[in-house]
Protein backbone atom coordinates (compact mmCIF):
# COMPACT_ATOMS: atom_id res chain seq x y z
CA UNK A 1 0.00 0.00 0.00
CA UNK A 2 1.47 3.74 -0.50
CA UNK A 3 2.78 5.33 2.18
CA UNK A 4 0.32 8.00 2.02
CA UNK A 5 -2.48 6.07 2.66
CA UNK A 6 -0.95 3.84 6.18
CA UNK A 7 -2.20 4.88 9.24
CA UNK A 8 -5.62 5.99 8.68
CA UNK A 9 -7.71 6.29 11.49
CA UNK A 10 -10.76 7.46 12.14
CA UNK A 11 -13.10 7.78 15.14
CA UNK A 12 -17.01 7.91 15.17
CA UNK A 13 -18.16 7.98 18.54
CA UNK A 14 -17.91 4.52 19.94
CA UNK A 15 -16.40 3.10 16.49
CA UNK A 16 -13.32 3.51 14.80
CA UNK A 17 -11.85 2.81 11.47
CA UNK A 18 -8.40 1.88 11.30
CA UNK A 19 -6.45 0.42 8.28
CA UNK A 20 -3.71 -0.99 10.09
CA UNK A 21 -3.40 -5.12 8.60
CA UNK A 22 -2.23 -6.04 11.96
CA UNK A 23 -4.99 -4.99 13.86
CA UNK A 24 -7.50 -6.75 11.86
CA UNK A 25 -9.21 -9.93 13.78
CA UNK A 26 -9.05 -12.40 11.20
CA UNK A 27 -11.01 -14.91 13.07
CA UNK A 28 -13.74 -12.44 13.10
CA UNK A 29 -13.83 -11.53 9.28
CA UNK A 30 -13.49 -15.41 9.04
CA UNK A 31 -16.30 -16.07 11.02
CA UNK A 32 -18.65 -13.32 9.25
CA UNK A 33 -17.42 -14.77 5.63
CA UNK A 34 -17.51 -18.21 5.92
CA UNK A 35 -21.00 -18.16 6.86
CA UNK A 36 -23.05 -14.82 6.63
CA UNK A 37 -21.18 -13.50 2.72
CA UNK A 38 -23.07 -15.25 -0.35
CA UNK A 39 -20.26 -14.00 -2.29
CA UNK A 40 -17.74 -16.24 -0.55
CA UNK A 41 -18.73 -18.98 1.68
CA UNK A 42 -17.05 -21.79 -1.07
CA UNK A 43 -14.04 -20.40 0.55
CA UNK A 44 -11.38 -21.87 3.00
CA UNK A 45 -9.70 -20.54 5.57
CA UNK A 46 -6.15 -20.25 3.61
CA UNK A 47 -7.53 -18.57 0.62
CA UNK A 48 -8.87 -15.97 3.44
CA UNK A 49 -4.91 -15.50 4.52
CA UNK A 50 -3.87 -15.18 0.91
CA UNK A 51 -6.72 -12.52 0.01
CA UNK A 52 -5.65 -10.31 3.08
CA UNK A 53 -1.75 -10.85 3.18
CA UNK A 54 -1.96 -9.79 -0.47
CA UNK A 55 -4.59 -6.59 -0.31
CA UNK A 56 -3.07 -3.41 -1.80
CA UNK A 57 -5.64 -2.12 1.57
CA UNK A 58 -7.34 -3.09 4.38
CA UNK A 59 -9.45 -0.96 6.80
CA UNK A 60 -11.27 -2.65 9.41
CA UNK A 61 -14.42 -1.67 11.70
CA UNK A 62 -13.72 -1.93 15.45
CA UNK A 63 -15.60 -1.05 18.58
CA UNK A 64 -12.34 -1.04 21.18
CA UNK A 65 -10.63 -4.40 20.23
CA UNK A 66 -13.66 -5.96 18.71
CA UNK A 67 -13.84 -6.38 14.90
CA UNK A 68 -17.32 -5.34 13.50
CA UNK A 69 -16.71 -5.44 9.69
CA UNK A 70 -14.08 -4.88 7.21
CA UNK A 71 -13.38 -4.32 3.47
CA UNK A 72 -9.99 -4.97 1.10
CA UNK A 73 -8.73 -3.76 -2.26
CA UNK A 74 -6.53 -5.64 -4.52
CA UNK A 75 -4.69 -2.90 -6.66
CA UNK A 76 -1.52 -2.03 -8.79
CA UNK A 77 -1.71 1.26 -6.87
CA UNK A 78 -1.82 3.04 -10.26
CA UNK A 79 -4.49 2.88 -12.19
CA UNK A 80 -7.03 0.41 -11.12
CA UNK A 81 -8.36 -1.09 -7.93
CA UNK A 82 -11.09 -3.53 -6.75
CA UNK A 83 -13.10 -3.25 -4.14
CA UNK A 84 -13.93 -6.64 -2.00
CA UNK A 85 -15.41 -8.50 0.46
CA UNK A 86 -17.12 -5.42 2.37
CA UNK A 87 -19.05 -6.26 5.31
CA UNK A 88 -20.83 -4.89 8.50
CA UNK A 89 -21.85 -6.95 11.38
CA UNK A 90 -25.96 -6.87 11.46
CA UNK A 91 -26.37 -5.75 14.90
CA UNK A 92 -24.36 -2.42 14.07
CA UNK A 93 -26.00 -1.49 10.57
CA UNK A 94 -28.39 1.40 9.91
CA UNK A 95 -25.54 3.41 11.86
CA UNK A 96 -23.78 4.80 8.57
CA UNK A 97 -20.73 2.77 9.40
CA UNK A 98 -20.93 0.94 6.04
CA UNK A 99 -21.18 4.26 4.46
CA UNK A 100 -17.96 5.56 6.41
CA UNK A 101 -16.14 1.65 6.14
CA UNK A 102 -16.05 2.03 2.12
CA UNK A 103 -15.59 6.08 1.67
CA UNK A 104 -12.37 5.48 4.10
CA UNK A 105 -11.28 2.84 1.59
CA UNK A 106 -12.02 5.04 -1.20
CA UNK A 107 -10.24 8.22 0.00
CA UNK A 108 -7.08 9.40 0.30
CA UNK A 109 -5.82 7.29 -2.44
CA UNK A 110 -4.74 8.04 -6.36
CA UNK A 111 -7.37 8.46 -8.72
CA UNK A 112 -8.05 4.98 -9.17
CA UNK A 113 -10.59 2.99 -11.22
CA UNK A 114 -12.65 1.01 -9.50
CA UNK A 115 -14.74 -1.73 -9.24
CA UNK A 116 -16.45 -4.59 -7.34
CA UNK A 117 -19.27 -7.55 -7.96
CA UNK A 118 -22.19 -7.15 -5.81
CA UNK A 119 -25.39 -8.51 -5.95
CA UNK A 120 -26.52 -6.16 -3.26
CA UNK A 121 -26.17 -2.78 -1.59
CA UNK A 122 -26.11 -0.76 -5.06
CA UNK A 123 -27.62 2.20 -3.53
CA UNK A 124 -24.24 2.02 -1.27
CA UNK A 125 -21.73 2.03 -3.46
CA UNK A 126 -23.68 4.48 -6.34
CA UNK A 127 -23.40 6.94 -3.36
CA UNK A 128 -19.42 6.80 -4.38
CA UNK A 129 -19.78 6.82 -8.28
CA UNK A 130 -20.47 3.05 -9.15
CA UNK A 131 -22.31 2.44 -11.86
CA UNK A 132 -22.77 -0.69 -14.29
CA UNK A 133 -19.21 -0.67 -16.15
CA UNK A 134 -19.08 0.94 -19.81
CA UNK A 135 -18.16 -0.13 -23.59
CA UNK A 136 -14.77 -0.75 -22.04
CA UNK A 137 -14.85 -3.26 -19.65
CA UNK A 138 -15.35 -6.74 -20.33
CA UNK A 139 -15.21 -10.08 -17.25
CA UNK A 140 -14.31 -13.73 -17.95
CA UNK A 141 -16.63 -15.60 -15.37
CA UNK A 142 -14.94 -17.97 -13.21
CA UNK A 143 -14.55 -21.59 -14.18
CA UNK A 144 -17.47 -23.69 -11.95
CA UNK A 145 -15.68 -26.78 -12.62
CA UNK A 146 -12.07 -25.26 -11.65
CA UNK A 147 -10.57 -26.71 -8.33
CA UNK A 148 -8.90 -24.36 -6.23
CA UNK A 149 -5.34 -25.02 -5.22
CA UNK A 150 -4.58 -22.41 -2.43
CA UNK A 151 -0.45 -23.53 -3.41
CA UNK A 152 -1.17 -21.97 -6.86
CA UNK A 153 -0.97 -18.38 -7.60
Amino acid sequence: MPENLRGVQRDLGEFQLDDDPARLDRDAVWAWLSTQAYWGRWRRREHLERQFDGAWRVVGLYRGAETLGSARAVSDGVSIAYLADVWVDPSVRGRGLGVALVETMLAGGPGLRWTLHTADAHPLYERFGFRPPDGTALERPADPGAVLDPGRH
